[in-house]
């Protein structure tokens, strides 16, 4: 019994860091893979709590199918800070004239 509470209140205490983590993440991809541990925590609670039908869903949905189209669409997107406006010219000297 008491294990079993130690064990809940490690996963409580990674689960809240991770949330923390993902919120607090510019990089998206990082965030995605954050969401995706909180995913799997959540599973391991339910499947604590006597729910497996509940785990194996959160575990399937949760971390597979979800974090995978994230990534996908991430992937398949560009970042903003890597495009250059048009109006923007390279810095020039004035001494190069």
């Amino acid at each position: 019994m008491m294990f079993e509470a130690i064990v809940i209140i490690i996963l409580a205490v990674i689960l809240l860091a991770a949330a923390v983590y993902a919120v607090m993440q510019k990089d998206l991809l990082y965030a995605v893979i954050a969401t995706g541990v909180i995913s799997l925590i959540l599973s391991v609670f339910f499947f604590i709590m006597q729910a497996p039908d509940v785990a194996l869903t959160e575990a399937a949905i949760g971390i597979a199918l979800t974090t995978i189209v994230f990534i996908i669409t991430i992937r398949n997107t560009s970042r903003r800070e890597d495009e250059v406006p048009m109006d923007h010219e390279p810095d020039r000297n004035e001494n190069d004239n």
